[in-house]
């Protein structure tokens, strides 16, 4: 496929609006594909199919494809290109206002049963990521993997480590081990964008890396990031609404000097303040119901 021959047969432009930057290097089409590190029984959940270049790859390593598209513009040009592949469907539609594992299990019910494991790979508009990463590991069963394209800026904020930390590092982390697997030069897409791009692999945990209840752990990250310039003993103070006194003891407790700042701390000592903080017994529980801050 070619992404300018496509662009003209069809008379389509890409949108700003939708942050439409097409992959036009080969190579790193297939980097991206290699870092998703397919077998033939793997399920994969692509986000914005595009023109179907990405999706064609996919589907020649792994056992199905689901290629999301919200674009009604590009759909005849997936279907007329990918017409040939019988383990890619296609679904038009926001992801952000789909169900990533009802998508799969409309799939696998019938082939391998509705627990198969699934991974993501997805070349993300910008605007997006944050909203989409959320979504995903929310998700009422995660995938085991997601390969994403991202903006270099945002992927450096999602593998940074402490004294660099942020709430989006934070809550990504909390779910799974990132890692960034190459950098992409503007001129690899069409248009090009006015930044540079990476391919992140989150690969989601099998068991959460620390023991503590969720909704109370975002709760204090939050309120900890809210004055990034500030010690940790009155950001927490002022976030949570606690007298000083109380918070600089529960930091204490926990093992972790009330004068850090909040990017110096990884996720065991957020996992320690949010317990001497709440008093609550180490759990499991790896949805937050008020959703996950900060993405």
């Amino acid at each position: 496929m070619n992404v300018h021959r496509l662009l003209e047969q069809w008379d389509i432009q890409p949108s700003k609006g939708l942050g439409q930057n097409f992959v036009v290097d080969p190579v790193i089409l297939e980097r991206i594909v290699a870092a998703a590190e397919l077998a033939a029984s793997d399920m994969v959940l692509e986000i914005g199919a595009g023109l179907g270049t990405l999706t064609e790859r996919l589907a020649r390593q792994a056992g199905h494809v689901v290629a999301v598209e919200l674009d009604q513009r590009l759909l005849p040009v997936l279907q007329s290109e990918l017409a040939a592949l019988d383990n890619v469907t296609l679904v038009e539609g926001d992801i952000l206002a789909l169900e990533p594992v009802s998508l799969i299990e409309a799939v696998s019910a019938g082939q391998s049963g509705a627990d198969t494991p699934y991974q993501v790979v997805a070349n993300l508009p910008y605007y997006i990521t944050s909203a989409v990463l959320r979504h995903l590991l929310e998700a009422r069963r995660q995938p085991r993997r997601i390969v994403v394209t991202v903006q270099r800026e945002v992927a450096q904020r999602i593998v940074a480590q402490p004294g660099d930390m942020s709430l989006l590092a934070v809550s990504v982390q909390l779910y799974g081990r990132p890692e960034i697997r190459f950098r992409i030069k503007p001129g690899s897409f069409y248009p090009s964008p006015q930044v540079e791009s990476a391919v992140v692999r989150i690969d989601v945990h099998d068991t959460p890396p620390v023991l503590v209840e969720n909704s109370a752990f975002f709760r204090v990250v939050r309120a900890g990031f809210s004055q990034r310039r500030k010690q940790l003993h009155n950001t927490l103070t002022a976030g949570l609404r606690l007298p000083p006194d109380e918070v600089k003891e529960a930091l204490r407790e926990a093992g972790v000097d009330p004068r850090r700042r909040a990017q110096s701390l990884d996720i065991e000592e957020w996992a320690r303040v949010t317990r001497a903080l709440s008093g609550e017994s180490p759990t499991t529980d790896l949805t937050p119901p008020n959703g996950m801050p900060g993405l």
